[in-house]
């Protein structure tokens, strides 16, 4: 998933939703809308979103692409980068366990910190994107190609941070509920 953002307040410094693009597991676009903000856009962002005036025209209404978008999610294993910005701007949650985040898979980590998308695209797999305006296609077909290799390895080490965390559930001892005095 990739998403896109406007500048809406009145001095454009806050984000909204502007596009949303959801790809598969082998990069065929599945959803792709541009998005018509709750606020009125006052920075259309087009140097870095590539969204222009024309495109939010005839954009589908912010909670209808939340809830279509929600529909598509559920169950899903969401792969993406900087995946905690695209669900703030969706006003979405997903669980922990399904998503697989770029900016924050350790081994694309460089000291620490996540690396830039384009960064990665170029280092993992030879490719160059963000070359002007973002695309969110090409964006989150970057992201699951980055999984895709990956796959193996992060499926492992999520496995065995989930086996990891049910034995140290097992290890806390149970409170026992007291009791208070009796009562007549």
């Amino acid at each position: 998933m990739d998403c896109e953002m406007v500048g809406v307040s009145p001095l454009g410094n806050k984000s909204a939703l502007g596009r949303v693009t959801l790809v598969n597991k082998w990069g065929n676009v599945i959803y792709d809308e541009h998005v018509r903000p709750v606020d009125r856009v006052v920075d259309f962002r087009t140097q870095i979103s590539g969204i222009r005036p024309r495109d939010l025209k005839k954009a589908k209404d912010f909670r209808f692409v939340q809830k279509e978008v929600a529909e598509l999610l559920k169950g899903k294993i969401l792969v993406g980068h900087a995946l905690r910005n695209d669900l703030k701007a969706l006003l979405l949650s997903h669980p922990k366990k399904d998503i697989r985040d770029t900016a924050e898979y350790q081994p694309f980590l460089k000291e620490g910190r996540s690396k830039a998308l384009r960064h990665l695209a170029a280092e993992v797999l030879g490719v160059k994107i963000q070359n002007g305006e973002h695309c969110p296609i090409e964006d989150a077909r970057a992201a699951m190609m980055l999984y895709v290799k990956k796959r193996r390895e992060w499926e492992r080490s999520v496995k065995d941070l989930v086996k990891m965390k049910l034995k140290q559930k097992k290890r806390k001892p149970k409170k026992h509920r007291k009791e208070g005095p009796p009562t007549a």
